[in-house]
């Protein structure tokens, strides 16, 4: 069993989840465009932009990210839960918040904490929060 975050994004989930690649220094996700879906399929979405991402995918580590573009009209922002990010080190914990709060809202700044060396929250500019970390104390 596992579980995968699925990510929602307003039109800009190819940007984001590429960035998220180059920062966490993992292969480019997979994306796949409502281009790529067959006509009969794309029928039943008019209006629809062919560039809009139907699914993303990143393997991150052990785990995978995925994600798409919200196409209708209700998108809302993500509330109430934080994507988890836990790295080896403080300082690769710390490069990782900072690439991340690029253009975004630091919501807790990196700092040591009682169970690890490193620890902060942020929505990045897409509007993903984040808790990161780095590995807890050896002890």
């Amino acid at each position: 069993m596992q579980i995968i975050p699925y990510l929602f994004f307003p039109g800009t989930c190819r940007e984001a989840m590429t960035r998220y690649a180059e920062i966490l220094g993992v292969e480019a996700p997979e994306i796949m465009a409502f281009a790529d879906l067959p006509e009969e399929d794309k029928a039943h979405m008019p209006g629809v932009a062919d560039d809009a991402v139907m699914n993303a995918s990143l393997n991150i580590g052990s785990g995978t990210l995925m994600g798409s573009d919200e196409v209708g009209p209700d998108f809302t922002p993500m509330a109430g839960s934080s994507v988890n990010i836990v790295l080896p080190t403080a300082e690769e914990a710390q490069r990782v918040f900072d690439a991340l709060s690029e253009g975004g809202e630091v919501r807790m700044p990196m700092m040591p904490m009682f169970w690890t060396p490193a620890f902060g929250t942020l929505s990045d500019k897409w509007g993903t929060r984040w808790m990161v970390m780095a590995e807890e104390y050896e002890g």
